[in-house]
């Protein structure tokens, strides 16, 4: 994999709780790591969803090889949170994780 490509730094997230002052859960996310990525925009769409437009960007995030991540956690992208939907590891040569991800605005 050649490190040029990878430029754009991704921090990945996991959902976690964290708790208030009156010890009650408040869900959010905690950072796993951040690592530098390639991210390919895949396309984009927009529809109407209960009455409102909503805006839908699919992306691919390609990372160094790494274990640990499953769909359900998310990255971000310049603050920009996507959803991973899959994971597409490189099985065979373990050099790269390819992550399917989209964000809904």
């Amino acid at each position: 994999m050649q490190a040029g490509r990878l430029n754009r730094r991704c921090t990945l997230q996991q959902p976690g709780t964290t708790t208030d002052e009156l010890g009650q859960p408040i869900p959010g996310w905690t950072d796993v790591a951040t690592v530098w990525g390639d991210v390919r925009l895949r396309s984009g769409l927009e529809s109407v969803k209960a009455g409102a437009v909503v805006s839908t960007v699919q992306a691919s995030v390609r990372i160094r090889y790494r274990t640990g991540i499953n769909a359900g956690m998310r990255v971000l992208v310049d603050a920009v949170p996507y959803e991973v939907l899959a994971v597409q590891p490189d099985v065979g040569g373990r050099e790269y994780v390819d992550l399917v991800a989209e964000v809904v605005a």
